[in-house]
Order: C-alpha cells, then sequence, then structure tokens
C-alpha cells in the first residue's frame, strides 16, 4: 500500500480493534500486523520495518522488544500525524490490550515494597514489574499484555487480586534492574549490622570505616552501591537538594525539585546512618563528630563525564544527624542573563549596573532564590584575561578557574571582613564577598569600593530598597552608602510551565489586578495554566526561572538617602526612576506565557506604595 496523503490522515479509525496475536509472546510482525490493521501505519511501512529488523521479525527472543523496533523507525501515525515514538506506541499497544497504560514514576514508588512481592528472576522470567500495592491487589505493569501464564503463581503467593496495566518495555526494564538492586543493597547492609542494634546506638560509623581498610569487608559496597545510586538518581530527577532526614525507626530521602520537596525512599535507621557515613568520609568531614554541624564539599563525575560539585552540611537532631547536600549544576555558570530569567531591560539596567569601574552591587533575597547563581554568572560574564576576580565565600559554592575564590574560616579568625582586608592587597579589580553579616564586613565593603575596587554581595532582604536601609541600621553612614552603592537588585525564583502540555486559559482580571496593583498594566489577551505530562512529571512545570527588581542610584534617588529617609519614601522614588516591583516583573513572565498569576504570588511580596 503507498504511503497515505494527508486527506487518508483523517479517515475514521477502523470501528474494531485489530486481532489478538496468535502467540501469547508479541512479535514485531504481530505488532506490525495489527498497527496496519488499526490504521497507524501503512503496509509499505510496516514491511520497511520488517525488513530492517529481518532477524526480529519472528524470533521474540530478542533482547529489544518489538516496540522499540518500531519505535527506532520513527513512522508517522496515519491517524494523528504524530511520530509513533516508545510512549505513543505504548498506549497504542494499551488500547490494543483493553488494559490501562501506566507511566512508572520512579518518586512514586515503593522500592522495597515491590521488591517483596516478587523476585527479581521471576520478574525477569516474564518482563512484569509490579508498581504498586494495595491492601488487596497489586498493580503488575507488563509490555506483553497477552501472557497469562505469570498470573496464577503471583496470585497463589501474594494471595492479593493482580490488576494489570501496559508500560513502556524500556521502562520495565531499566527499573526493575535498579529498584532490585537497591533494595538488595540495603537488605544486605541491613542485615549485616541487624544483630545486636538497638535505637538510639550511635556507632554504626564502623561498616564504612572498614571500608578504609586495604581489606575491605564485604557489605562496604552494599552502602557505596546505595550512596551512589542516590547521587545518580538525584542528578536525573534535576533535583537541587538531597535531604537525608533520620527518624525515630528509619530515615527519610527527599530530593527539591523545582522548588518542591518530594519523598523518595526510606531507609532502615542503621543502613541511613551508614549512609550519612560514607557521604561524610566523601566530604572529608569528621565522620566520628555527630554533636557539631559540620560543612564539606564534594565533587563527583556523571556518565556522561561531567563534574557536579555538591555541597554538604549535616546538622544533629533528636534521631541523629541530618545532612542536606546542595547540587550546584556547573552548566548554571555558562547560561546567559536570558536563560536565567532576565528580560531585555533588566539585562541592560543590570549590564549598566555590573559595568561601572568601582562600587557597590548588591542582590537581595531569601536563601535559595538564585542570589549565588546569579553573581556567579554575572561574574562570568565580566571576568576576563585583563580583569583579576577574586571572592571570598562561606563556603565556597562552585569553584570556578577563571576566579581567585577563599573561603571563610571561623576557626582561625580568617572572616568575611579579615578575607576582604587581605584581598585588597592583591591587586583585585573585582571582588565578590559572599554574605555582608556584619558592620565590620560591610565596613571592609565600603572600604573597597572606596579605593576603586567593584565590589558584588548579597544580603537578606525581602526587596531592593530595603538593602540601603539595612546598611543603615548595620551602622554604615548615609554619606558613604551614597559614594558607593551603585545599585540594588531584589530576587526570587519562580517554576516555568513546561512547554510540552501547557494551555491556553481565560485572562482572570481579579488576579491580574491583584498581581499589577497599584499599577495600571493592560491584561494580555490570553494566560496559560499548567497541564501535567510525562516530560514534567505531571506538574505542569518545568525548571525555574528568575523574576528581578533592579535599582539603581540615579542623582536623584541618592539624594534621598539620609539618616531621616523614610523606606516607604525611597521606594515610591524607585519606582518613578524606573524601578518595577517583583510583581511586576512576574507579570510579565505571566504576559509571555512562562509562568502563571498563581506561582508568581507564591513567591513574591505584594507591590507597596
Amino acid at each position: 500500500m503507498p504511503n497515505s496523503t494527508k486527506t487518508e490522515q483523517t479517515s475514521p479509525a477502523p470501528l474494531s480493534k485489530p486481532a489478538a496475536p496468535p502467540r501469547s509472546t508479541l512479535t514485531l510482525r504481530d505488532i506490525c500486523t495489527a498497527l496496519v490493521a488499526d490504521g497507524e501505519i501503512g503496509q509499505e511501512s510496516a514491511e520497511r520495518v520488517l525488513s530492517a529488523n529481518l532477524g526480529a521479525a519472528s524470533n521474540h527472543t530478542s533482547k529489544r522488544h518489538p516496540l522499540e523496533l518500531v519505535a527506532i523507525a520513527a513512522l508517522t501515525s496515519e491517524k494523528s500525524g504524530k511520530t509513533l515514538g516508545l510512549e505513543r506506541l505504548t498506549q497504542w499497544l494499551a488500547d490494543w490490550a483493553g488494559q490501562p497504560y501506566y507511566h512508572i514514576d520512579p518518586l512514586k514508588i515503593d522500592t522495597p515494597a515491590i521488591a517483596r512481592v516478587m523476585s527479581y528472576a521471576f520478574a525477569q522470567r516474564h518482563d512484569i514489574l509490579a508498581v504498586e500495592i494495595g491492601q488487596d491487589e497489586i498493580l503488575v505493569a507488563s509490555a506483553e499484555p497477552f501472557k497469562v501464564d505469570w498470573e496464577g503463581n503471583l496470585r497463589q503467593a501474594v494471595r492479593k487480586d493482580i490488576r494489570r496495566v501496559v508500560a513502556n518495555p524500556e521502562d520495565i526494564r531499566r527499573y526493575s534492574v535498579e529498584f532490585y538492586q537497591l533494595a538488595n543493597s540495603v537488605n544486605k547492609a541491613s542485615g549485616s549490622q541487624a544483630g545486636g542494634i538497638k535505637a538510639g546506638q550511635q556507632n554504626l560509623e564502623q561498616l564504612l570505616d572498614l571500608g578504609a581498610s586495604d581489606s575491605a569487608d564485604a557489605n562496604d559496597q552494599h552502602v557505596v552501591r546505595i550512596v551512589d545510586w542516590l547521587l545518580q538518581y538525584a542528578f536525573d530527577q534535576r533535583a537541587s537538594d538531597i535531604h537525608i532526614e533520620p527518624r525515630r525507626t528509619l530515615t527519610h530521602v527527599r530530593f527539591r525539585i523545582d522548588g518542591v520537596l518530594h519523598s523518595v525512599y526510606e531507609f532502615p535507621e542503621h543502613v541511613g546512618m551508614a549512609i550519612t557515613s560514607r557521604l561524610k568520609i566523601l566530604g572529608r568531614l569528621n565522620v566520628a563528630e555527630k554533636r557539631r554541624p559540620q560543612d564539606g564539599r564534594l565533587k563527583t563525575r556523571k556518565p556522561d563525564n561531567s563534574e557536579v560539585e555538591l555541597r554538604l552540611a549535616t546538622m544533629p537532631t533528636a534521631f541523629g544527624e541530618k545532612m542536606v547536600m546542595r547540587i550546584f549544576d556547573p552548566d548554571v555558570l555558562l547560561k546567559s542573563y536570558e536563560q536565567l530569567g532576565f528580560n531585555r531591560e533588566d539585562r541592560e539596567r543590570w549590564q549598566e549596573v555590573t559595568s561601572k569601574p568601582h562600587g557597590i552591587v548588591l542582590v537581595t533575597g531569601p536563601t535559595g532564590s538564585g542570589k549565588t547563581t546569579t553573581l556567579y554568572s554575572t561574574l562570568k560574564q565580566i571576568a576576563s584575561a585583563e580583569l583579576n576576580v577574586c571572592t571570598i565565600e562561606d563556603p565556597i559554592e562552585m569553584v570556578e578557574p577563571a576566579f581567585n575564590q577563599m573561603q571563610v574560616q571561623t576557626n582561625i579568625d580568617l572572616t568575611f571582613a579579615s578575607g576582604v582586608r587581605a584581598l585588597l592587597r592583591q591587586d583585585p579589580d573585582i571582588i565578590m564577598i559572599g554574605e555582608i553579616r556584619d558592620l565590620e564586613t560591610a565596613e571592609m565593603a565600603v572600604q573597597a569600593a572606596l579605593t576603586g575596587h567593584l565590589v558584588l554581595s548579597t544580603l537578606h532582604t525581602n526587596d531592593a530598597p530595603s538593602a540601603l536601609t539595612r546598611m543603615m541600621e548595620l551602622g554604615i553612614p548615609p554619606y558613604l552608602i551614597r559614594a558607593t552603592v551603585l545599585g540594588v537588585m531584589a530576587q526570587r525564583l519562580v517554576r516555568t510551565l513546561c512547554s510540552h502540555c501547557k494551555a491556553t486559559a481565560p485572562v482572570d482580571l481579579q488576579a491580574w489586578q491583584t498581581l499589577t496593583k497599584p499599577w495600571k498594566a493592560p491584561p494580555p489577551k490570553e494566560f496559560h495554566k499548567p497541564v501535567g505530562c510525562l516530560e514534567c512529571r505531571n506538574t505542569g512545570y518545568l525548571g525555574r526561572a528568575g523574576v528581578y527588581e533592579i535599582m539603581t542610584l540615579s542623582g536623584a534617588l541618592t539624594s534621598q538617602i539620609t539618616d531621616h529617609c523614610e523606606l516607604e519614601q525611597l521606594r515610591l522614588d524607585a519606582y518613578r526612576e524606573g524601578m518595577k516591583s517583583l510583581r511586576l516583573s512576574g507579570a510579565q513572565k505571566v504576559a509571555s506565557g512562562l509562568t502563571t498569576v498563581e506561582e508568581i504570588l507564591r513567591v513574591t511580596p505584594a507591590s507597596q506604595r
């Protein structure tokens, strides 16, 4: 049959489903025949796929599932006009078999429970994977929906009803190996420790101390494998933080993805302690010290050969040591201002401020609002071979060869202030101070700016004008602020809508007015709303971008900075000089379809006027 024309693509679908295959295990010929019978592809396309995979056409012992072979051909559906990828073909197979389609989301799988339902050998032999365990039934995913010979055995073993679903064969193959290996490592690590352990004992680092010796105990390898899986899994899921939290009888692991925490796994208590100890060794922390908070760092190499840095921080809690790992993606340093979320006007104002030869530039916002990322990206873009860029940080978050970076060490009296004093003798052009926390650091920053250096730093305030009053509260005289501060930028991070699934929505005028008041900004023609798809894990959001409030200190505004200046008046004058509030900046992102009103309202303070 020749390839269908455009008019044939819109022809009505066949009324009946293709007949069931003659064998319970699907072959490539079965799949191609059914796709042709269902009107998804033409006979010519089917013959092309079969001839390209002659050995697999009738051989069901091939390593690849026949659906994967069809997906590789990247055929176009004659019904919908869309490419027949593996997910779309899996949905078609589910419809053909009359079973529900299921997408395996590893974040929602109870790995220890599914590993207990059936053995790894049984799951591999029948290409199945338990994905949900209920009180009375078990949901079992398979890419062979016509194969039923295993159902009776499993039903008898678990004494529960079996409900079948169809899932992507590639996912089943990958996750069955991953889940069972992880469960096996946890069981082995638990089994080796189980004897004589009582809740509350804290002497279980031995598991990892043995690993440092030449004759490593075999049990060490299980914990090493768990830690490797945990880090790789976090990278795969685009996590920004890993939280390892001890509870009374178990250790809870959560990932922060796009600003929201997701539960990932629950380890037995002593395995969790061993994982924390392993990470402390990797981060060169004192493994024996559990009563005091510690900070460290760790560099890992991903399978694609790219390096990722992690910042480790431990904290003693009621049930043991809690650890948080902040993941720093080196690609962040390569992002342009547009990729960070700056619009054209924001970028021009920011570049104008940061291109001055001397003065202080401040970035403000709460913890986790992307201040460090903005500073690093800015430094990376203005750094050149002709400039000496020096930083003092607590701790160094990302190591960048183009900068000279120094870390605060309070135990030897190397503070921000003494660090800046040392940097001033290093002939710097640009100085980055991690944070201005006290009067001494603020005074050193001012001194550096007055002696002809560009100083970039951060403060913890809610908006840009508040940074000036905070400097005065620290004890810096207004005349020094007028002489040194070039500009202040407040920022927040908002989740951006997934471009694969976002949909248009009617404009909610009341929500728009809440967002833009007290300004009267014309509403956009349409809003966009989150929908949810496989790309964004059904959240509707994928990635984050910044919203910015940039205040440049011009002549009129500078004259307002006095001992008696009012914050409200300062803010009003800044608006007159062209500063846009965080909410108004967010409104521009809503109007351009990048995010939603709810997301902007969630993260930004109300505009005050």
